[in-house]
């Protein structure tokens, strides 16, 4: 009898022990291992403006007219004591080459130069300055291409421009390395 009892609860010990077959997850249900999830980037202070202080403002213009050679170049004109008030607005200390007072909605892209479409992007970010310039440049080459509307584009930007950047770069990350080297505008003046 005792040889029994002992067999038993060696039984029930080693059937206690014994691994449970792993749920099997249908198609649709499967979970990504934490290998391959990837993690939620984080938007760093300063990677959008404030939109009660910049809600973006456009200009009435034409697809035509911002995909004519050197459009841009000739709308350009924020003057320094502008730029300077957006640094006050946004609490920001003016250092050259930390910043840029940026245009929400580009000039490219039909936005205007009054202080509602004007911020103080950061270049040392994750989310910088030239990331958002390569966004920039591809939205206005599709707005030219005729791939997506002028207001379309302009919503895109304004509303969250990294959302934007990773939906028309097909990325979570920026693309363009943090100095930007080939994405910097030349011959800007010194009070950014």
């Amino acid at each position: 009898m005792m040889r029994y009892i002992i067999f038993l609860c060696l039984f029930l010990i080693l059937a206690s022990c014994r691994r449970q077959p792993a749920e099997k997850a249908r198609p649709a249900e499967r979970k990504e291992s934490a290998r391959t999830a990837k993690p939620a980037q984080p938007v760093e202070a300063g990677s959008m403006p404030d939109t009660k202080l910049t809600p973006g403002a456009t200009l009435d213009v034409t697809k035509d007219d911002i995909c004519a050679k050197g459009y841009s170049k000739k709308v350009r004109d924020v003057p320094t004591s502008v730029k300077r008030q957006v640094y006050a607005e946004y609490n920001v200390q003016y250092v050259p080459h930390m910043y840029e007072v940026d245009h929400l909605i580009s000039l490219e892209l039909g936005g205007s130069n009054s202080i509602r479409n004007l911020w103080p992007e950061s270049y040392n970010i994750h989310w910088n300055a030239h990331v958002k310039d390569a966004l920039e440049n591809r939205l206005h080459s599709m707005v030219c291409a005729g791939s997506i509307s002028m207001e379309d584009a302009q919503k895109a930007i304004s509303t969250d421009w990294i959302a934007a950047y990773k939906t028309y770069f097909h990325t979570d990350v920026p693309l363009v390395a943090q100095d930007g080297r080939s994405q910097t505008r030349r011959g800007r003046n010194s009070y950014r």
